[in-house]
């Protein structure tokens, strides 16, 4: 539910294909999976249409994210936790199903609007404000730009970003781009020179900064 929540953020459906690729399984698994889902009232599916939510679908889905990315953001702030430790921890943790626990988890957070990731938070109602942002492969040689949030929080995403230091808020110069794979030369931050190949690119969401 939450990676088909992430998906429709912006946009009223999607496709088998789409949320095959992200969750890494084959069609007949997430065939098997929207028809439970159909069957239970989230989301509304017939064959070879797209997917979306239904009201009783996004209000679950939203819940779920909501306690996800506020234990991340806990964990990394009240507790010490690097953001590409707190994952798992938050899987299980978002099982909780005491709203006053999670309420007051956010008033001791001073009610955060993103994760560490740079995801935003649904708030009670399950809404959530998105903010303007492209991907980094997207940008053209010469802009500076400032790193906002991740398309992938995947512990080996989040583990080479630590070893470039690259971090949320960073702004970034894209000095020069490689016609033959798009891998870019950027600079930022007591890095005055470094290759990020597409796939890193394609990750990072970005948006402008004027120096």
């Amino acid at each position: 539910m939450k990676t088909l929540f992430s998906l429709l953020i912006g946009k009223e459906s999607v496709n088998i294909s789409e949320l095959s690729s992200l969750l890494k399984v084959s069609l007949p698994t997430v065939n098997s999976m929207i028809n439970k889902l159909t069957k239970q009232g989230h989301v509304n599916y017939e064959k070879y249409k797209p997917i979306s939510l239904t009201e009783k679908g996004k209000k679950l889905a939203a819940s779920i994210v909501r306690k996800h990315r506020l234990t991340e953001i806990f964990l990394v702030t009240k507790m010490g936790f690097q953001w590409d430790e707190v994952h798992e921890i938050a899987e299980q943790i978002e099982h909780i199903n005491s709203q006053a626990f999670f309420e007051r988890m956010d008033e001791l957070l001073e009610y955060p609007s993103v994760d560490p990731h740079g995801s935003p938070i649904p708030d009670k109602e399950g809404n959530i404000v998105t903010k303007i942002s492209r991907r980094l492969n997207e940008c053209k040689k010469g802009e500076f730009v400032r790193l906002i949030e991740l398309s992938n929080d995947s512990s080996d995403l989040l583990k080479f970003l630590n070893s470039k230091e690259l971090i949320l808020g960073v702004v970034i110069e894209i000095k020069s781009i490689e016609p033959f794979d798009q891998s870019m030369l950027v600079g930022y931050i007591n890095h005055p020179s470094e290759t990020l190949s597409q796939i890193v690119c394609e990750r990072l969401f970005v948006e402008a900064f004027n120096p």
